[in-house]
């Protein structure tokens, strides 16, 4: 059963990577995911294609009994929906289980967004007789100015920039393209980057059209983008529990309140479904209740 199991988690392995084109992070979520679902499976001598709704049942309240976050459930749920299309698809079972498998009732939950003057708060602690002071300028301003996901900054290639024309071009999930506009003062923070230290550095062969690099002359990683924000944030005072994609947030937050149209946003972010980009209409909310409450006149104290 163990070999059963292992040979088709390899075939879906590679339908992940090859014909969906899903990023390694993806893989990686659904795996780790798949690892929890087939202990379950192994500890009641079940097999992945004997499974029936019951049997879901009883795995989703092992991961309730586990602390497992409802978010988190939600993603298990989503991991397993796309193993069992998988299995039906390469016809491996008749019938999907999951077909009647609810998700767990995720609550709203609003991102945390910056305001300017944090941001320029930020920005402004960046030691700049530092090697990487400006690169690390560029980066936040790269951040906010394209409302970029981490994984898309770190692999932003130069042959994507088209400066001139104040626009880039991302490569976001599933490897599917958009253009999206960048801000004079990102372009001048990345020209002012290159000026000073990346060409200096010896390039790695496999990092040579990559923009952002460190030291040694390869690409940043998540990890180190996130320190980097985190650094800043506390050199600023900033409270509030932020990484890199909260800068994505407020990059959104920002153009709806400015007033650009929300089809525009999705576009922009790259999100498949506008229900995705909604939630920051409820941001937009959120901060018109906090002016009204503040600014409007019977609500002011005497």
């Amino acid at each position: 059963m163990y070999e059963e199991g292992s040979l088709v988690r390899k075939k879906y392995h590679n339908y992940l990577l090859l014909e969906k084109a899903a990023s390694n992070n993806t893989i990686d979520g659904y795996e780790s995911d798949l690892d929890k679902f087939f202990s379950f499976l192994e500890a009641n001598n079940l097999s992945y294609k004997d499974v029936t709704l019951e049997h879901l049942h009883l795995f989703m309240i092992l991961l309730h009994d586990l602390c497992i976050s409802t978010r988190s459930q939600a993603r298990i749920v989503s991991g397993l929906r796309s193993f069992y299309r998988f299995l039906v698809l390469d016809k491996d079972i008749d019938a999907n289980p999951t077909d009647m498998l609810e998700s767990p009732k995720l609550g709203m939950h609003l991102p945390e967004v910056l305001s300017l003057s944090e941001i320029d708060a930020m920005i402004a602690c960046i030691d700049l007789s530092k090697f990487e002071g400006h690169r690390n300028r560029a980066i936040i301003e790269t951040l906010y100015s394209c409302g970029l996901r981490v994984s898309e900054l770190i692999n932003l290639k130069i042959s994507n920039l088209y400066l001139d024309e104040e626009y880039i071009k991302v490569e976001g999930k599933g490897k599917k393209q958009r253009l999206v506009p960048i801000s004079q003062t990102a372009i001048h923070e990345i020209h002012n980057y290159c000026e000073s230290m990346r060409n200096h550095l010896t390039i790695k062969r496999q990092d040579e059209d990559i923009l952002f690099l460190n030291r040694r002359g390869a690409r940043l990683t998540r990890v180190m983008i996130f320190t980097i924000v985190k650094q800043l944030a506390e050199e600023a005072g900033i409270k509030k529990n932020i990484s890199p994609h909260t800068f994505r947030h407020s990059f959104a937050s920002h153009l709806l309140e400015g007033g650009a149209n929300l089809r525009m946003i999705q576009e922009m972010l790259g999100h498949e479904s506008l229900v995705t980009t909604e939630i920051y209409t409820h941001i937009d909310m959120t901060m018109l209740r906090d002016t009204i409450l503040h600014c409007h006149p019977r609500n002011l104290k005497k």
